[in-house]
């Protein structure tokens, strides 16, 4: 009777969490007189649709342009973030605690606050209208992050480390043979996380794209919505399926990449 009771639990917030994405899919598949009749299932089926969008807009380009940011944003953070976070977790040196506080302290600080600052910079390096700023932040890291890796790698048995330092191994040696190995859910944690906010992040390439060629999904979504979404004649099934196809591709990456996602957070609430 329990477990009935806990797979009835988990079939509600299924439906919750489902529905919508349920909606998206059976809206994108109907004809512009029923996208908001609230049907579960499409009548009439339209799946041009998606023909139609695919040809009224470049999606293939601005899905290049998504992945190529996306794993560039996703790797720069990992990789920087882990870096801080090993120095962090393994090095004992005068102000460590206080100078991990200051990193933490940054989390607080609204992302309005930098954003003109941090797009001055970039205009005055010759960047602010290429794809440069939508990932080169990473590279100096992430405080969540930093904060994530450093405790799975205080989770590490530091018996280890200590008996590599006796044979001669050095920091780079520990890090990349020994913490990284060793911390590999929390990195695809960490990486999938950031491949997804760069994935649906819209402010940054609104304030940094400005050619068609550039844009991002989430900013090729905006232009879509723009032309399809507003007037009298407002072809909503259009921008659904336009919609449709920016989320599938985060779907399968969690599908994809869930055996580690989950073995990670499972980790990090154990620590």
């Amino acid at each position: 009777m329990k477990r009935l009771g806990v797979w009835a639990g988990l079939l509600v917030v299924l439906s919750a969490f489902g529905y919508p994405f349920w909606w998206l899919v059976s809206a994108s598949l109907k004809d512009r007189a029923h996208v908001f009749d609230n049907a579960l299932l499409p009548r009439p089926f339209s799946p041009g649709n998606y023909v139609e969008v695919w040809r009224a807009v470049p999606l293939l380009t601005w899905i290049g342009n998504s992945v190529a940011v996306g794993l560039a944003a996703a790797a720069a953070a990992t990789v920087a973030s882990a870096l801080v976070a090993f120095g962090f977790a393994m090095f004992r040196f005068r102000g460590r605690d206080a100078l991990f506080g200051v990193v933490l302290a940054t989390m607080m600080l609204p992302a309005a606050v930098t954003m003109v600052p941090v797009y001055l910079e970039w205009h005055a390096l010759g960047l602010a209208t290429t794809q440069i700023p939508l990932w080169a932040q990473n590279l100096f890291g992430s405080a969540f992050y930093i904060f994530l890796l450093r405790q799975f790698f205080l989770g590490l048995p530091r018996e280890v480390f200590d008996a590599a330092k006796v044979d001669g191994a050095n920091a780079w040696r520990l890090f990349t043979g020994m913490a990284l190995p060793l911390a590999r859910p929390g990195l695809v944690v960490v990486f999938v996380f950031e491949l997804k906010a760069a994935w649906t992040d819209l402010i940054k390439p609104l304030i940094y794209l400005r050619e068609p060629e550039l844009y991002t999904l989430p900013r090729g979504l905006k232009a879509v919505l723009d032309r399809f979404g507003e007037g009298g004649e407002a072809q909503w099934e259009l921008v659904l399926a336009a919609s449709a196809i920016a989320t599938v591709p985060m779907v399968l990456l969690f599908l994809v990449a869930q055996r580690y996602f989950v073995r990670g957070t499972v980790t990090q609430h154990v620590e």
